[in-house]
């Protein structure tokens, strides 16, 4: 009798301490999720990328900015712009191609 007490009170700590567990888990998940997204305003990590010197979409030539909306990607800490999300799946076939054009582009000086 005295030890069904004692197993009943240890059970009911036991399942009290899991779920104090297991809700100190869930309340902490959004800031483990939000520490590994770099880009997130709350973000301690800074990341350094290299802004776009072009006009225009290194896929199909089109401009970008301004008036057109651009679909902006960072590649490898170098920012990118591209005209329509086509193009970003074009380029992510061969990122390296386009970005030896990118850098060909930046030494003629081509970038505006």
């Amino acid at each position: 009798m005295f030890t069904g007490g004692i197993t009943q009170k240890f059970m009911f700590m036991k399942r009290t301490l899991l779920t104090m567990a297991a809700l100190a888990l869930l309340a902490g998940a959004p800031a483990i999720i939000r520490a590994a997204d770099t880009n997130s305003p709350g973000s301690s990590v800074s990341v350094v990328v290299k802004p776009y010197p072009l006009d225009h979409c290194l896929v199909c030539g089109d401009k970008v900015g301004g008036t057109n909306s651009a679909v902006i990607v960072n590649y490898d800490g170098q920012e990118m712009k591209f005209c329509c999300k086509r193009c970003v799946q074009d380029f992510n076939k061969n990122p390296e191609k386009y970005l030896k054009k990118l850098k060909e582009a930046e030494k003629q000086g081509d970038t505006h």
